[in-house]
């Protein structure tokens, strides 16, 4: 049995709704992760699955897995190329001018011994595009779809910061931290794939989200009811490698 809700599955993809507060690699200072639960991911494969992408600690939702080093390969080469649509939801410390629109923010990495790494907006950096809409308001703080094109490091919360002039809700580097974890979520992931139907997943909309007093999106799952039905026809690869982007 699955450790997590399996949202997509099939003979070389396996979607997983991430929890909030695992990070996919073992920390520093210990404790649990992703990492530690691949075993228990295989679901009678050979292999343990492979991350294809990066997710932060605190962000929920829609994560890909590969199930064997071409299938990586392919799916990380579609990520490099834009070509997998994503959507995130994630609530804003604030209110938000205007209905929709794109933050288009090139991003660069800096780093001090005082206060570690973060990203910043910066002409000479990395382009970064977020395309985003606003969906409801409520004491103060406002639920945004966010359409990332790109996907670079920390690419939501810096753009949600500096692009909506409000960071994300509990976000401790970009804001104030004042949550129990950084409010962005993984609420959808579609991955083309040649000579077969894409990948297609969605993750329900979560709890901690309710309890701020905003509710699903119309297109957004509540439930399982949502997710993607696992597929019955398994197929098998052979090798390859692949890399791992980030999409936040």
């Amino acid at each position: 049995m699955s450790p997590f809700p399996i949202l997509f599955e099939d003979g070389e993809a396996l979607v997983i709704d991430k929890p909030a507060g695992l990070p996919l690699d073992t920390p520093r200072a210990g404790g649990p992760s992703l990492e530690d639960e691949l075993g228990n991911l295989r679901l009678n494969f050979q292999r343990d699955p492979a991350p294809v992408h990066r997710l932060d600690r605190d962000t929920s939702g829609c994560l890909l897995l590969a199930r064997n080093p071409k299938a990586l390969k392919r799916f990380s080469a579609a990520f490099e190329a834009r070509a997998v649509e994503k959507v995130y939801l994630g609530v804003v410390d604030g209110s938000v001018e205007g209905q929709e629109g794109t933050i288009d923010l090139a991003l660069s990495k800096v780093s001090t011994a005082k206060d570690g790494w973060r990203m910043i907006p910066a002409r000479k950096g990395k382009p970064a595009i977020t395309h985003w809409r606003k969906l409801a308001e409520h004491e103060g703080r406002t639920l945004v779809e966010f359409r990332p094109e790109t996907g670079r490091t920390h690419q939501i919360r810096v753009h949600a910061a500096s692009g909506l002039g409000s960071p994300l809700l509990g976000d401790p580097v970009y804001g104030s931290g004042n949550a129990a974890r950084t409010m962005l979520h993984a609420a959808a992931l579609t991955v083309p794939r040649e000579g077969k139907p894409a990948i297609v997943a969605g993750a329900p909309f979560p709890a901690d989200f309710l309890a701020l007093g905003f509710t699903a999106p119309e297109h957004q799952a509540t439930s399982r009811e949502g997710a993607i039905p696992v597929s019955e026809a398994l197929s098998i690869d052979g090798n390859g490698d692949g890399s791992l982007p980030s999409q936040e």
